[in-house]
């Protein structure tokens, strides 16, 4: 198991107040808004960008490529971080995305393009790892789950509008400014990176997995290829797409074997023993499939067949986006206070079906309203699959694997956005040439360069420009009609999934959209405990540290118990403390405090020696009997973690014992400390 960055490094630095740890969330969120946007920000942009470059057969290389390359990046960036500290990656991620961003702006043809949303794929993918990892950094534990959630709803929203965002710059701006936008944020954002985020690096030194991380990422790629130039580039039957296919077998074969014996491995072949695990990741991976492949082709249908602009095109995707959004906050709202989740997938997964079905009769005639509804059904569907997914993997995976079981699932949705994309390319190419040829052939009066235009298609007589509307129409239709069958075999997966009694914290954190979302976070089981601890706290209230003293049988008030807390933790990171040392890391005057440590001082539990504070034997004993109490309170709240594994319950017990020590340290347990 990982040593967490947070574990060892806490006793090191002083407190942040609110306003400090406000301006680090600001710094974190714009690099997830960087990532986040960019995965499809360039949807309503494509029509547009294929106009000006040409090859179009490429276009959806420009979506898979940033995609497939933030997936291999989330993998390898949060050891990184353990290793040279999480500010230098993050800064580090900023400069390759940047860079990726101004190559992608100024690119003057399709494959350059593709080489530069590469880069930023790359860049991306650290800038969301690391993001969540500094959260865990920076952030108390008590409150480290209200942060974690927003930030992981930043990204589902960002992701979903970003089409809308694209459409704007494409139209009153360019296509490259899709791009370019991004230079100005990350310059602020690095700039209040340097400023604000404290260098924080892991006390352990991480294995990384380069072999498995290679291997998959080639074998991933031959893959796609083999997707993407089939029947577009190459014959099916071709010795280049047979190569690629059999290539693919071949190293994700070998990926495996090596995961098999690797010490610490990307993704561990035994965690698909788990029957709730190998459903969750394979809904994950149609989910992300479904999502993100018809997020990039909607603009596209709706610029050539209805004709609007690329701003409208974003504009009448959001019915999709509620639909959702709705869904996810209320299954989730739904699974916390029922614990059942097993339900939601099966029907999600029909209603997207049903909603891919719809959208593929969609044509020239169909209506605003119309079309909206369908969407609406496909939102609803997706929102309804992909919220508890997270929930039901963290709820039945012993401790030490549960952050990697988390990373799994996140990593098959990633994969998956990146596959479907890729077959929605292919399946469009495929038959849009064939359509698009019979369609001139009735026009041959119509140059083809205006069937490649939505202004010039739409600029042409009704009579002109319908027989290629309509190739257009139907080619897209084609494609969602093949997705429907992807959907059915998500329904008949789903109805495979177990579904296990939720843990008090799964159900405390089963409402926060974040977890829907699951931007990638790690594989550090430690942190995943600390954001779950988090939310129970969060969900208990004050109660929890009045239920802590109550229980613990000591006669300490709440602000005297956050005093031995400081004087404890500081004597042990620094050999003492005193009362203007406290006041100043919490950024209050040192009168405010003076009252809760001269009662612990008066009452025996303290000793001041020349303004120097120590624990007496008896304030150690204070001291033990609150951890204690935070641990068996931390107990019942996570029950069903430990397993059957004598090796996972000692792990469990250290992680709970450093997770109680730190609630006693922490002022948010305690609240007030001055009403002592």
């Amino acid at each position: 198991m990982t040593t967490t960055v947070a574990a060892a490094t806490a006793a090191e630095r002083a407190p942040l107040s609110r306003r400090q740890m406000n301006v680090i969330f600001v710094t974190i969120t714009l690099g997830m808004l960087l990532a986040a946007l960019d995965q499809t920000i360039v949807s309503t942009a494509l029509p547009t960008i294929v106009d000006d470059l040409g090859g179009s057969g490429h276009m959806s290389w420009v979506v898979t490529a940033y995609l497939l390359a933030e997936t291999v990046s989330t993998v390898l960036v949060g050891k990184f971080g353990d290793l040279f500290g999480r500010r230098v990656v993050f800064q580090i991620a900023a400069v390759v995305f940047v860079a990726g961003s101004v190559v992608a702006g100024v690119s003057n043809g399709m494959l350059m393009l593709i080489a530069a949303r590469a880069v930023q794929g790359i860049g991306g993918g650290g800038l969301m790892v690391t993001a969540q990892a500094l959260i865990a950094d920076v952030i108390p534990l008590r409150e480290r789950g209200k942060y974690q959630g927003a930030l992981g709803a930043v990204f589902g929203v960002t992701t979903v509008l970003g089409p809308t965002l694209g459409g704007l710059f494409t139209d009153h701006l360019s296509w490259r400014w899709c791009f370019y936008v991004n230079i100005p944020v990350a310059v602020v954002m690095l700039a209040m990176t340097a400023r604000y985020i404290p260098s924080v690096r892991s006390a352990a030194k991480p294995l990384i997995d380069y072999a498995g991380i290679v291997l998959v990422a080639l074998g991933a790629s031959a893959l796609i290829l083999g997707l993407s130039w089939g029947g577009n580039e190459y014959a099916w039957g071709s010795a280049t797409i047979i190569g690629l296919f059999v290539a693919s077998v071949l190293l994700l074969t070998a990926f495996v074997f090596v995961e098999l014996r690797a010490t610490e491995p990307m993704l561990p072949m035994h965690l698909f023993r788990n029957p709730v695990f190998t459903v969750c990741s394979a809904l994950s991976f149609i989910v992300g499939f479904a999502m993100l492949g018809s997020m990039t082709y909607l603009p596209t249908y709706l610029q050539f067949v209805d004709g609007v602009s690329a701003t409208v095109s974003g504009v009448r995707t959001l019915p999709l986006v509620g639909g959702l959004l709705a869904t996810s906050m209320v299954s989730g709202v739904v699974v916390g206070r029922t614990g059942r989740y097993k339900i939601f997938p099966i029907v999600g997964t029909a209603v997207m079906a049903v909603g891919l079905f719809l959208m593929s009769t969609m044509g020239r005639g169909t209506g605003v309203w119309l079309e909206s509804l369908y969407m609406l059904v496909l939102g609803l569907g997706i929102g309804s699959a992909m919220q508890v997914l997270t929930i039901a993997v963290q709820n039945t995976v012993a401790y030490h694997e549960m952050g990697t079981a988390t990373s799994g699932v996140t990593f098959f949705r990633t994969l998956g956005s990146s596959v479907g994309t890729a077959v929605f390319g292919t399946l469009y190419t495929d038959q849009f040439t064939p359509n698009l040829a019979k369609a001139l052939a009735k026009v041959p009066t119509v140059p083809p360069a205006a069937a490649l235009s939505p202004k010039l298609l739409h600029a042409l007589p009704p009579d002109k420009a319908a027989p290629i509307i309509d190739a257009y129409a139907d080619t897209i239709n084609f494609v969602f009609r093949w997705v429907v069958l992807v959907a059915l075999a998500g329904f008949v997966i789903a109805l495979f999934l177990k579904e296990v009694p939720l843990r008090d914290s799964s159900r405390a954190g089963a409402g926060d959209i974040g977890d829907g979302f699951s931007a990638p976070d790690g594989t550090d089981s430690d942190q995943q405990l600390e954001r779950a601890v988090s939310r129970v706290l969060r969900k208990a209230g004050p109660q929890a540290a009045r239920q802590i003293l109550a229980d613990s049988g000591t006669r300490l008030t709440p602000g005297q118990a956050w005093a031995l807390g400081q004087i404890h933790w500081r004597t042990r990171a620094r050999g003492g403390t005193s009362v203007t040392e406290v006041a100043s890391a919490h950024h209050m005057p040192a009168e405010v405090l003076e009252p809760a440590f001269t009662g612990v001082s008066r009452a025996g539990y303290a000793r001041l020696d020349d303004d120097r504070l120590s624990l007496t034997p008896d304030g150690h004993t204070e001291v033990e009997r609150l951890t204690t109490a935070w641990l068996a309170w931390l107990g019942t709240q996570l029950d069903g973690w430990d397993g059957d594994d004598p090796a996972d319950r000692a792990q469990l017990d250290g992680a709970m014992r450093r997770i109680a020590d730190r609630l006693l340290d922490e002022e948010q347990t305690w609240r007030e400390p001055a009403d002592a």
